[in-house]
């Protein structure tokens, strides 16, 4: 086991160029970086060469030299202006491309939540498993750190409970901002096992350098081993009932009937229409800022209704996002 997850450590080891790219994305930005290195190494060799060429061709040579009077090229003109646009348009597309596979996330995609604080990541997932929460995790063969299997499209949703912090995997090509008061996502699908560095690359404070984890990416069974240790905890969705039970159930439905306020079946990817302003659909961030600043959004024909207290620090943010992972299963 120890082998196999040094595998991509040790690869990564042996070169100095880039780390082992763990994913077809992660070796698609390689080929773009490839690209980009080539191109300019080009464009450098042929502007500054020529214009070293031409200093000691074209250099005055005595005292009688004149400059002779040069008319302009249209299509030489042309020509260095098109084909540069050409490659930009080029390196754009091909950008935007693996970017919006980055940001495309399968139905099916494992979900982990990740909470990023000074001085240490922690990895929550749907079954109530908790993972991470060290400063210092550069242990391979611990059980901390966030754990996948591979082949397996995942999507990270996270949230800081402090500063601005921003999660990288160099091996897998990947970084997001991990922003306090709100969520952002990432995802990924790595498609070699082993053992994956993470960073810290938004400075945090004192400790920001060692503000590390780990991305073990197993097999299935492997990460269904691992997901059962030591695992005793309630589920997102049970922690989320017991929260709505004990908060919501006077103002809402767990069905899409009204009551006070809307029925709460069904919400998420739905799209909700405001006294004010567009419509937008239900995704984390919607349910995590109606949670907390209620008042913000106000959904059609409720607004002269009760007003509906904020949760702005009442709840934690694991009992928020067990709420939001409740409401996600409300069909």
């Amino acid at each position: 086991m120890l082998g196999l997850y040094n595998f991509i450590e040790v690869a990564s080891a042996k070169s100095t160029f880039m780390p082992v790219a763990g994913s077809a994305v992660a070796a698609q930005v390689n080929d773009l970086y490839g690209f980009l290195l080539v191109a300019s190494a080009i464009s450098c060799l042929l502007v500054i060469g020529g214009l070293i060429f031409f200093a000691v061709k074209y250099r005055r040579k005595g005292e009688d030299d004149k400059t002779p009077y040069i008319s302009h090229n249209s299509t030489l003109e042309f020509l260095w202006s098109f084909i540069p646009f050409v490659i930009f348009m080029i390196v754009f597309a091909w950008g935007w491309y693996i970017y919006h596979q980055m940001r495309t996330f399968p139905e099916d995609s494992l979900e982990v939540h990740v909470f990023g604080q000074k001085w240490a990541w922690e990895f929550q997932y749907k079954s109530g498993k908790k993972s991470g929460g060290t400063t210092f995790e550069t242990n391979s063969d611990s059980k901390e750190g966030l754990w996948v299997p591979v082949n397996t499209p995942v999507k990270l949703i996270m949230t800081s409970r402090d500063v601005l912090h921003s999660f990288y995997i160099p091996g897998l090509r990947i970084k997001q901002d991990v922003v306090p008061g709100r969520y952002t996502a990432m995802g990924f699908n790595a498609e070699k096992k082993g053992v994956y560095q993470v960073f810290c690359t938004e400075y945090c404070g004192n400790e920001h350098s060692n503000m590390m984890a780990k991305v073990h990416v197993v097999s299935q069974e492997e990460f269904e081993e691992w997901l059962k240790e030591n695992d005793d905890a309630l589920s997102l969705p049970e922690l989320g009932m017991k929260v709505f039970d004990r908060n919501c159930v006077a103002c809402h439905n767990a069905t899409n009937v009204r009551k006070l306020g809307p029925g709460l079946g069904g919400l998420y990817g739905s799209t909700r229409e405001f006294e004010s302003g567009p419509s937008m659909v239900a995704d984390e961030n919607y349910i995590r800022e109606s949670i907390l600043y209620p008042q913000k959004k106000i959904v059609k024909s409720y607004g002269s209704g009760i007003k509906m207290v904020p949760y702005q620090g009442v709840l934690s943010e694991r009992e928020l996002a067990g709420v939001i992972e409740y409401l996600k299963s409300l069909k």
